[in-house]
């Protein structure tokens, strides 16, 4: 007697939903977020936990859009968004069975300040584990998407969608990546920065967005991630893995939207995130302090 096939993940959200989320997060950008962009007034820019913490109408502004279409398509959804969670609303992601995260202006600093390395990322959650992701750049207009059913994709205006994979990853010295060193404990940030020479190439994007969309495209091979927050690191972590990389924490714990502490390490495949997570296991002894 032949064994039975297991059976096929139904996606987390039908086609036309996707569209509909899709669209969403473009009408959000073109209401809320562009036209202020380079526009903004000092006194339109304020401070959350310090000076390179900031929040501006945008956010805000877009944050609200966001959920409330969010809810017009899924009235029962658990919604958290960066500029009104709570560590309650954070906790309940895990018992949620549809829950969303926003993060309606990611690299708010980079914003505010004429830069235009931002975006926008949504991903949808089941009991705490990412299923849906979008990263969305409002600059070019283009979208990397996927779900635990199939590959990350890029959608782009006028171009059809095209699938994209992770580098090859590699020796340490043969990689590149993101390392944000001033999300590191204060007391682990000198031995950090003396590790910088023995990679290829380390960078600083301040901006989630950007740096999970490039490793997802394979043009950088890792990012390490600290002061976990789901509307951050829920949605990249996703496409790395459906782009075919490793994900995981840097003590080997699977990566969940409701975790605060600890590390996420996305690297290109298994090897090459072993390697990355040896550089940087003295980190672990400090994983309690990297709340966010």
């Amino acid at each position: 007697m032949s064994e039975s096939l297991p059976m096929p993940i139904p996606a987390p959200i039908t086609p036309a939903q996707r569209t509909q989320i899709i669209n969403l997060i473009r009408r959000t950008a073109r209401a809320e977020i562009l036209p202020r962009f380079r526009t903004l007034g000092r006194a339109e820019i304020d401070h959350k936990s310090g000076p390179m913490d900031v929040v501006t109408a945008a956010d805000r502004e877009g944050e609200k859009m966001i959920a409330r279409g969010l809810l017009q398509l899924f009235p029962n959804a658990h919604i958290v968004g960066e500029e009104t969670a709570t560590d309650e609303s954070i906790a309940e992601l895990a018992d949620a069975e549809m829950g969303f995260t926003i993060d309606p202006v990611d690299g708010t600093w980079n914003f505010a300040h004429g830069l235009a390395t931002f975006g926008v990322i949504v991903s949808m959650t089941r009991f705490g584990t990412p299923v849906f992701g979008l990263i969305y750049d409002p600059v070019t207009d283009e979208i990397l998407v996927g779900d635990e059913t199939g590959p990350a994709q890029v959608i782009a205006p006028r171009r059809p969608a095209r699938v994209v994979t992770v580098s090859d990853g590699g020796p340490v010295e043969d990689l590149s990546g993101f390392v944000s060193l001033y999300s590191m404990p204060e007391d682990k940030r000198a031995e950090t920065a003396a590790l910088m020479t023995r990679f290829r190439h380390l960078y600083m994007l301040r901006c989630a967005a950007h740096e999970f969309r490039m490793v997802a495209q394979g043009h950088v091979d890792f990012v390490l991630s600290a002061n976990l927050t789901p509307w951050d690191h829920a949605a990249g972590a996703l496409l790395v893995k459906r782009a075919g990389g490793h994900v995981a924490c840097l003590d080997g714990a699977e990566y969940r939207a409701d975790m605060r502490s600890g590390y996420l390490l996305c690297a290109s495949d298994a090897a090459t995130w072993g390697r990355v997570r040896d550089t940087f296991s003295y980190l672990l002894d400090a994983a309690d302090t990297s709340d966010a």
